[in-house]
């Protein structure tokens, strides 16, 4: 049994009302209407222990809309650290384009439907929308690392998990290849140094390679990045890692791989424990108490099974080795 997602109950709210602060209450995760916009879902976990400005985490779904599938798995952490999860809903029919943000011609624009979405979240949790994390898998992961480009004052942190392929951080090459200013993307401008200073992890499947159908296989991008999964993320953050070097500035970068896993999210959950190394990573070691309160307590009274503790700090730079039913053990990080 995939133990990550076991006795999370999805709960969702088909009455399109909007849920006060005091609905949440009840422990789960809730399927939302905007209230605005009823036809633009997400769903939203709100941890017991909070506070006001609590951290907030961005899941961000693949093509499979699996965005159900991704708050149930990262809930539990949610909960142990006390961050509000939010996986917003891109439907295809809406967001056909919303990996590469929504060009003009290609259906709405995802990153403004993200705003009104934490517009949203924010006037329920008081969650801190400012500047919150992001994670994304597979074209998750190529929408978060686009959103940065083009947000990068809104972004603390983030975790790409198995992208197809990467925008490059050059800016006299067009977006989506690279991050020049297109007229399908208006008053969008990418900013090449403030990206740069987001600490990244890109996280693959040690088995991620195979060129699948929903695997970009354009020549100039086997030539340029790679000609797999794997190749193309270790290149990407070698690329910023240089970069962020030659500027003088010490953003913690990590390329890491996930064992026993290939492209499916279930199995990198399940087997290389991928909802860990996302906390791990943009969190650190989670808190001994949360508001003075016993997490055991917290976890038994919601009915999640009490998980392991982590030593370090969010976005360490160290690569961290995960096996089923074992603690994490921290190696250096391989030069670039």
């Amino acid at each position: 049994m995939d133990t990550s997602t076991a006795d999370l109950k999805l709960s969702p709210d088909s009455s399109g009302a909007y849920v006060t602060p005091s609905d949440l209450s009840t422990l789960g995760v809730h399927k939302r209407g905007l209230h605005d916009d009823p036809g633009q879902h997400y769903f939203l976990y709100v941890p017991r222990m909070r506070a006001a400005n609590s951290p907030l985490l961005v899941a961000v779904h693949g093509i499979s809309r699996n965005a159900a599938q991704l708050a149930r798995s990262l809930a539990r952490k949610a909960e142990r650290y006390g961050v509000v999860l939010v996986a917003p809903l891109f439907d295809e029919q809406r967001y056909p384009d919303y990996q590469r943000l929504g060009r003009a011609g290609r259906g709405e624009r995802a990153d403004c439907a993200l705003e009104r979405i934490l517009t949203e979240v924010r006037q329920l949790t008081a969650a801190n929308v400012g500047k919150f994390y992001l994670f994304g898998y597979s074209g998750g992961g190529q929408f978060a690392h686009r959103y940065a480009m083009a947000h990068p004052a809104r972004v603390a942190g983030m975790v790409i998990g198995a992208a197809g392929w990467y925008t490059a951080p050059d800016p006299h090459t067009r977006f989506p290849r690279g991050m020049k200013a297109i007229r399908a993307l208006p008053d969008t401008h990418f900013a090449l140094e403030p990206f740069l200073r987001i600490p990244t992890a890109v996280v693959v499947g040690e088995y991620d390679t195979e060129r699948d159908l929903a695997f970009n296989q354009k020549h100039r991008l086997d030539v340029s990045q790679g000609s797999t999964r794997v190749e193309r993320g270790r290149r990407w953050i070698k690329q910023l890692r240089a970069l962020a070097q030659d500027r003088g500035l010490a953003t913690a970068y990590s390329f890491d791989t996930l064992p026993e896993s290939d492209h499916s999210f279930r199995r990198c959950v399940k087997r290389g424990r991928l909802h860990k190394y996302v906390f791990r990573f943009l969190f650190g070691k989670p808190p001994a108490k949360l508001a003075g309160s016993s997490p055991r307590r917290n976890a038994s009274a919601a009915g999640i099974p009490e998980r392991a503790q982590f030593t370090g700090g969010p976005g360490v730079g160290a690569s961290a080795t995960y096996r089923m039913g074992s603690r994490v053990d921290l190696q250096p990080l391989e030069g670039s």
